[in-house]
């Protein structure tokens, strides 16, 4: 495992380099905690973590784009600018990197299928939904778990 850390932090600091003009200074590995999320940074420590499954799945160049998210909190935080997802400089920079917003989903992820008792509504989630808080977002019924695997809509 550690010459794909060691793969993985090579390829980070390229990527700072070549798209950010800026030095990657820090650590970089693979967790295998990961489900949905391409990445995580540490403020605390300033690493960065990433999803195997992600890099196993995707073309390089779309590892790349969950790079360059990472890479765009790092450099943020570093420079005391706004890194947060929801601050407009973060927003800015993955703009002009060219980084993914939102982190693709894995071909192997099922969807769990809920669908309205009255309208007929149906809704693909990865996540449960409890059914005894949430309602249809059309006419407010209750819902109903319909099946745990993905429906072509």
């Amino acid at each position: 495992m550690t010459s794909k850390n060691d793969a993985l932090l090579a390829f980070v600091r390229w990527v700072s380099l070549v798209d950010f003009a800026k030095p990657f200074e820090h650590e970089a590995r693979f967790n295998g905690r990961l489900r949905s999320t391409g990445g995580r940074f540490f403020p605390k420590d300033l690493h960065l973590d990433f999803n195997e499954k992600m890099y196993d799945a995707f073309s390089e160049d779309v590892f790349r784009q969950i790079v360059q998210h990472e890479l765009v909190h790092y450099h943020l935080y570093r420079a005391g600018k706004g890194y947060r997802h929801r601050d407009a400089d973060f927003k800015v920079l993955l703009a002009q990197v060219g980084g993914l917003r939102f982190a693709p989903a894995l071909p192997d992820t099922p969807f769990l299928v809920y669908q309205c008792m009255s309208c007929k509504q149906v809704y693909q989630r990865r996540r449960k939904i409890d059914l005894k808080k949430y309602r249809c977002g059309k006419c407010g019924k209750p819902l109903q778990f319909v099946k745990g695997k993905e429906l072509n809509l």
